[in-house]
């Protein structure tokens, strides 16, 4: 062939190369230049999508371009994290969800599609405590009263949930094993409907992210916590009355695990400013949240790892 063909070729691939990294460079520098969703597993009027919704709002007003909140609810929150560690990894579909979608569900289940390391952190905006709640009126005054029922007339009792695996859920097994007492569980798909069914007197108990229950006519007879929350301080933990089960749940934003580090720096440090925004900071106090809700991506990783 040709050398002078064969330089020219070269020359060309070379050309082709350097102008597709220019062109990487330049979308990363731009970023974001059009609107940005941010998938919630969950469904509206969840704690996760009041959150996601109230952080949007900061992360648009700094970045310059508009975030929107899509709710893909499923699974347990599978199926929306799904979307997104399948999606491209370009920062404009992100997830915003709790860390059991890849601690829990990847390890836990075969048909999620995904691995635990399938997304990377990009900040931690909220840690929730669960809590058991039954309907106002209900004879039942805290958790001695519900043992004592459940025994009473085992399998007799139920209970409500957000979904199969979710902590909650996971909760409540982990109660019912160390009382040792038989309440049939029944899944929802999310909050909204469980408290609706607890309201209603549909349920005889419930257990519940503890953010769902402010403002709402129940009675919380116990959080699943190493100590009391200050939103519900007259309220007593569950190890308190007993039963040594404590789990939590954290979470926040995050992006599929090829999205570029410039990125997910800039949506970080962006990140980092919303959540303490007075919009997010005021959504945060009335969905139970503790004043240490926010992590950076390093601390939301350490934390990630340790629970997978």
């Amino acid at each position: 062939m040709n050398k002078t063909v064969v330089l020219a070729a070269a020359l060309a691939v070379a050309w082709t190369g350097a102008e597709a990294m220019l062109g990487a460079a330049r979308a990363q520098s731009d970023y974001p230049n059009r609107v940005v969703r941010i998938v919630n597993p969950y469904v509206a009027g969840s704690t996760t999508d009041t959150l996601s919704r109230a952080l949007a709002v900061g992360l648009s007003s700094r970045l310059g371009q508009q975030f929107i909140v899509e709710n893909r609810p499923g699974a347990g929150g599978a199926l929306g994290t799904a979307s997104v560690a399948r999606g491209d990894a370009d920062g404009y579909t992100l997830l915003f969800a709790p860390a059991l979608v890849l601690s829990v569900h990847p390890q836990a289940r075969k048909d999620t599609g995904y691995k635990p390391d399938a997304l990377i952190p990009v900040c931690q905006t909220f840690t929730n405590a669960m809590a058991l709640a039954v309907p106002h009126d209900s004879p039942i005054k805290n958790v001695a009263d519900l043992v004592a029922a459940a025994k009473k007339k085992p399998g007799a009792l139920n209970y409500g949930h957000q979904g199969i695996l979710t902590i909650p859920h996971l909760a409540m097994e982990e109660f019912l094993q160390n009382a040792k007492i038989d309440i049939k569980g029944v899944p929802f798909r999310g909050e909204p409907l469980v408290m609706t069914d607890l309201i209603g007197g549909r349920l005889d108990v419930a257990s519940i992210v503890l953010g769902s229950a402010s403002g709402q006519n129940i009675r919380v007879i116990g959080v699943f916590a190493e100590t009391r929350h200050p939103a519900f301080p007259d309220v007593p933990t569950v190890k308190e009355q007993g039963y040594d089960v404590s789990p939590a749940s954290f979470g926040g934003l995050l992006a599929p695990k090829a999205t570029p580090a410039p990125i997910v720096a800039k949506l970080a440090g962006a990140c980092a400013g919303a959540a303490k925004d007075a919009i997010y900071a005021t959504t945060a106090k009335r969905a139970a949240q503790p004043d240490d809700y926010y992590g950076d991506a390093a601390i939301f990783q350490q934390r990630l790892q340790r629970d997978i």
